[in-house]
């Protein structure tokens, strides 16, 4: 009898063994999670974004930063690590800053938790525990899931979302309604719970990169002023004119688009502020990859490259205005 207890007791230990070195349900890695994102006091990390439109391909870079319990920083450059951009939120407020321009915006703002924010930690994560049927594989070194988006619109209904077996993220590839690969962000260098000065998330700290900048912007400035036209193509939208105009503030090109949802784009040359004070904007910060913008329900504001961009319509969405902007520049994949 006793040898007979010995064997079931250790055929119920083995079974035991077994039954926890096996793979982790979707169930468990959601709960883990969960307990990660309370847990983590700050991080850091570059991520590379990629946008493609109708064959045109962007790639740009930001350098986030993050500490509880709201503290963001969202620094963003292009290839050629210009045309440097950042979002700051702090206790203070949510602000946009253009060092090169002298320009910086203080707005009135629930970001970044108004919509997915693909290159942020803790959106994916919210994206994740908020969708109540993800899509969910474990890899041999990856977790994936398949989850909608929080974006108002159907171009980008769903996002795929790879973590590290510690939960950090490695990449996500947000998908239109066909399947078709919109919007990649790869992730490198995180680091969890990192030591940070908050003097990273001071307005006038980072915007004393103006005084640098002045050159840059006098040469953005000099620059030969180009009209710039959108690839993507919101309900088979058209150009139907562009009307070159010119005013005391300079030349601008008015541009609009016919279709289903029409819009018009006012594109004009940029000049640097004489004031770095910050000035109060309506709606949200929009991260365009190459720029920050301003996206309210009806116009969308921007600057990249010399040049002020104003996009009006009363029949895109705010997501689909960020995308027709977020196609305005890139090269041809080929």
């Amino acid at each position: 009898m006793k040898r007979w207890s010995a064997a079931v007791f250790a055929l119920v230990l083995i079974v035991s063994i077994l039954s926890g070195c096996g793979a982790k349900s979707e169930k468990d890695v959601v709960q883990d999670l969960s307990k990660k994102i309370e847990n983590i006091n700050s991080y850091q990390t570059d991520a590379t974004m990629t946008f493609q439109h109708n064959g045109k391909k962007q790639t740009y870079q930001a350098h986030i930063s993050f500490q509880k319990p709201y503290y963001y920083r969202v620094a963003l450059s292009d290839g050629n690590k210009g045309n440097n951009q950042m979002i700051l939120r702090n206790s203070d407020g949510v602000f946009v800053l253009t060092p090169e321009l002298n320009k910086s915006y203080r707005f009135e703002s629930n970001w970044p938790n108004n919509r997915s924010q693909a290159y942020l930690y803790h959106s994916l994560a919210k994206d994740i525990l908020n969708d109540p049927n993800p899509g969910f594989t474990a890899k041999e070194n990856q977790y994936v899931f398949n989850t909608k988006t929080n974006y108002n619109t159907a171009q980008l209904s769903n996002q795929q979302i790879a973590l590290n077996k510690d939960l950090t993220p490695v990449n996500v590839r947000i998908l239109d309604k066909d399947q078709n690969i919109i919007v990649t962000v790869v992730f490198k260098n995180f680091k969890v719970n990192p030591s940070l000065d908050k003097s990273i998330f001071d307005v006038n700290k980072n915007m004393t990169a103006a005084r640098i900048g002045q050159t840059k912007a006098a040469q953005a400035a000099a620059e030969t002023f180009k009209v710039q036209y959108p690839t993507a193509r919101i309900s088979g939208s058209t150009l139907s004119s562009m009307t070159p105009e010119t005013t005391q503030a300079g030349e601008k090109y008015v541009l609009k688009y016919g279709g289903q949802k029409p819009f018009t784009l006012i594109e004009s040359k940029s000049s640097a502020a004489a004031s770095d004070v910050p000035v109060l904007a309506s709606g949200d910060p929009a991260n365009l990859g190459f720029s920050i913008g301003s996206v309210n329900n009806n116009t969308l504001t921007w600057s990249y490259g010399g040049t002020d961009y104003f996009l009006a319509s009363d029949k895109l969405t705010q997501d689909e205005l960020i995308t027709v902007a977020q196609s305005m520049n890139g090269t041809v994949v080929k």
